[in-house]
């Protein structure tokens, strides 16, 4: 035999040896110690980086509505801590804010909106102008900064009603058709959740999660209406609890449902076409009407003045 092979077989055989040694007296790695261990070890910098790669909002705006929101919430009502958590419950809970969140956002608002208005109106004209006067400016800035996200939060929750009404449509269309194929109404809603995209289907897969978490699905699918308040989807869901309840077959009632909707929309266009021509009024009077005039009796008129001239 090649005494090179030789060789080359019994380091082989040791390597092999030294393996199964190191593996079978090696101690099992705790997987908590070993991410303990790597957190012991991480170095400021990569902190730092970490910290860096957040969104700027979580870096500056929210721990300063954070502070601010305890000094807002001592001054503000039960009632309107209530109605707050609803508004923010239509909107879709925008980035996640709590309650807590906005009030501090407002105080940021109204702290920006003062300041503001003494570098545009009072600041400019501080010596002439009376010291009431200033800080009934600097007062009526305070307002406009806190009262600002009130109308950002209400055009959030309207877009996001008028998104649901227009695709109630097709979502209880797809979940006629899939109960029609024999699913379940659960399996429908999923199907709904797992085809569409839109403020709807989350609001049925929140609605889904609770129901696998054990929740009763008449309680799940009442708990959808105040956090939309869209009528057509309360009379849907008012329509599926009751026929639940009383044993009626789920498919009738999505069919009579859908067709309801379908008129609902037809009705909703045609209110539509019917105010357009009183909507182009505006536009045609202020814009294209000057527009005409200029062109047609333009010359007119410089030909009559340079009559007049001559």
């Amino acid at each position: 035999m090649d005494p090179l092979a030789l060789i080359v077989a019994g380091v082989a055989a040791v390597a092999i040896l030294l393996i199964f040694v190191g593996v079978a007296g090696g101690t099992p790695v705790d997987p908590v110690q070993a991410r303990l261990t790597q957190l012991g070890t991480m170095q400021a910098k990569n902190l730092e980086e970490l910290e860096l790669q957040a969104p700027l909002f979580e870096r500056t705006i929210r721990p300063l509505a954070g502070r601010l929101s305890g000094y807002v919430a001592r001054i503000t009502s039960t009632s309107f801590t209530q109605q707050t958590e609803k508004r923010l419950a239509l909107a879709g809970n925008p980035g996640d804010l709590r309650v807590a969140d906005w009030l501090g956002i407002k105080a940021v608002g109204a702290i920006v909106g003062g300041v503001l208005f003494f570098l545009l109106f009072v600041f400019p004209g501080l010596l002439k102008v009376p010291f009431p006067v200033n800080f009934a400016m600097i007062l009526v800035g305070v307002m406009f900064g806190y009262t600002v996200p009130e109308f950002w939060l209400g055009g959030r929750v309207r877009a996001r009603q008028k998104a649901i009404l227009l695709q109630i449509p097709d979502a209880l269309d797809l979940l006629t058709i899939s109960v029609r194929a024999g699913l379940g109404f659960d399996g429908a809603l999923g199907k709904v959740v797992e085809k569409l995209k839109g403020p709807l289907t989350d609001e049925f897969r929140r609605a889904l999660a609770e129901i696998r978490v054990g929740k009763a699905r008449r309680d799940a699918l009442r708990d959808i209406v105040p956090r939309t308040e869209v009528p057509a989807l309360t009379n849907f869901i008012g329509a599926v609890i009751q026929a639940e309840q009383l044993g009626v077959s789920i498919s009738k009632v999505l069919q009579v449902q859908s067709e309801q909707l379908r008129i609902e929309r037809r009705q909703r266009a045609e209110e539509m076409a019917a105010k357009a021509p009183i909507k182009m009024l505006f536009p045609l009077v202020g814009c294209i009407f000057p527009s005409l005039f200029i062109v047609i009796l333009g010359p007119a008129i410089i030909l009559i003045m340079i009559n007049l001239h001559t």
